[in-house]
């Protein structure tokens, strides 16, 4: 017999919360039941929607919003302002957002679909710098008047998980919970929760997953704060303690490393058909380690913060893992390491010589890349780049229907896989993209941003 379904919501804010709960079936979970909490299920795809409508609400109540006071600044690394973008856009409020520039793509244009305004600044940069994403907002804020949402000491923020998150787990877990894991990048999530757990289900463990490079982690071991790191996963980890956070019933912390994080990520998805972010890769990381280790069955919960397909272009990106070096490949010490994107992988972008130019322009712009090789036969017998069909349709733009043998210049800069790298130098230098050519086979090109990637991975190491 179907299950009767629920009556329309009046509004979009209406489905904030009442998020569904799974438990995992697929992944090595010990002796443990493991049960994720999707966050991801909220309107705006993430747990900040929660903290959105809260904190906007509260400053409702006091008078900091509503009347002639209609905009709002906040610092975030992408999903608080995605929450409260969904709020500002339904109650008509004006929202400018200060966002690190390591943040995925996809949410920033969500964020800009909203409505909201985005002022990006740097990420390698510390409290104190004038372009640090937190001081940089409540600067602003303060220029223009505005309301300083300040999530990172806002109390409505833990409130919310206080009286929603930490409520809505308990009773769909019948009570029965031994460890919650959760991350913390405000410090609300990890905050409410443990302050409603405490009361509810005092026995439960709290967990903290931390990005390795955070200073969090310390925090719970030492009680001291320490030198801070870098890290790719978004959303959580921090270098200073949030003054909302409070961290006094955590007595576990794992560090998790931005490789790991990302893997179980992807490795959700295949295995459980869940599409999560990369602080949910951290959370999980973590509640897969503590399962493991137990010497006993628990229950463990932790959250899906957030919905994958914001990093589609990141994290789910084969080429974007490899140019990151977090995934293997192996090595053969010639140009070949530097060659991204190889013929043999089918995963060079090429053109064909009777192509209309039009294709070629259609696929440069789809794949962000400014020359493609020529290919027929599996032979490269051409490039064409764009300064070929500016030239060819600058003064008749019906010209990009010829066809690409036409203007593909013929006369090809090849070198061996054995070929030094200072070599290139001068064909970069020239303007050219030089042909990796090992004997007749394709290998493929490399470009300039292919060495500085592997410069910057060699930094890394």
């Amino acid at each position: 017999m179907p299950l009767a379904a629920p009556p329309p919501a009046a509004g979009t804010l209406e489905l904030i919360g009442a998020t569904p709960m799974v438990r995992v079936r697929h992944l090595d979970t010990g002796p443990c039941e493991l049960f994720l909490k999707l966050e991801s299920a909220n309107p705006g795809g993430s747990i900040k929607d929660r903290i959105g409508l809260s904190m906007i609400a509260a400053a409702e109540r006091d008078g900091s919003l509503g009347g002639d006071r209609r905009h709002l600044v906040e610092a975030t690394a992408g999903n608080t302002g995605l929450g409260l973008a969904l709020v500002a856009a339904q109650r008509g409020y004006r929202l400018t957002l200060v966002i690190p520039d390591k943040m995925s793509r996809e949410k920033i244009l969500h964020l800009k679909a909203l409505g909201a305004e985005v002022v990006m600044t740097r990420s390698d940069v510390g409290k104190g710098h004038p372009e640090y994403y937190q001081d940089l907002a409540e600067r602003i804020a303060r220029e223009e008047g505005a309301f300083y949402v300040n999530q990172f000491a806002n109390p409505a923020n833990p409130a919310a998980h206080e009286t929603g998150t930490g409520p809505e787990i308990v009773a769909q877990l019948g009570g029965r919970l031994d460890a919650m894991v959760c991350g913390v990048g405000s410090g609300g999530t990890l905050t409410g929760l443990s302050r409603h757990l405490a009361a509810a289900v005092p026995g439960c463990e709290l967990v903290l997953a931390d990005p390795e490079g955070s200073v969090l982690a310390g925090y719970v071991e030492t009680g001291t704060i320490g030198r801070a790191g870098s890290w790719l996963v978004e959303g959580i980890g921090e270098d200073f303690l949030p003054p909302v956070a409070d961290l006094s019933r955590v007595r576990r912390a794992y560090r998790i490393p931005d490789r790991e994080s990302l893997e179980t990520a992807r490795e959700l998805l295949r295995a459980e058909g869940i599409l999560a972010g990369s602080s949910t890769g951290t959370l999980l990381a973590a509640a897969l380690r503590h399962c493991r280790a137990a010497d006993r069955p628990l229950r463990v919960c932790t959250l899906v913060c957030d919905s994958g397909n914001k990093y589609l272009s990141k994290m789910f990106d084969d080429l974007w893992m490899l140019e990151q070096g977090l995934s293997d490949r192996p090595t053969v010490g010639d140009l070949t390491d530097l060659v991204t994107r190889r013929f043999a992988d089918r995963a060079v972008v090429t053109t064909g010589p009777g192509d209309p130019l039009l294709v070629a322009l259609n696929r440069m712009k789809a794949n962000d890349v400014s020359q493609l090789p020529v290919v027929e036969g599996g032979r490269v017998v051409g490039i064409v780049d764009e300064s070929d069909l500016l030239l060819a349709a600058v003064d008749d733009a019906s010209r990009l229907s010829l066809p690409v043998r036409d203007v593909m210049a013929t006369r090809l800069e090849t070198v061996t896989p054995a070929t030094p790298l200072k070599v290139l130098l001068p064909m970069f230098a020239a303007g050219l993209v030089p042909i990796v050519m090992d004997g007749d086979r394709f290998v493929g090109l490399v470009t300039r941003m292919d060495v500085l990637g592997a410069l910057r991975r060699r930094l890394a190491r």
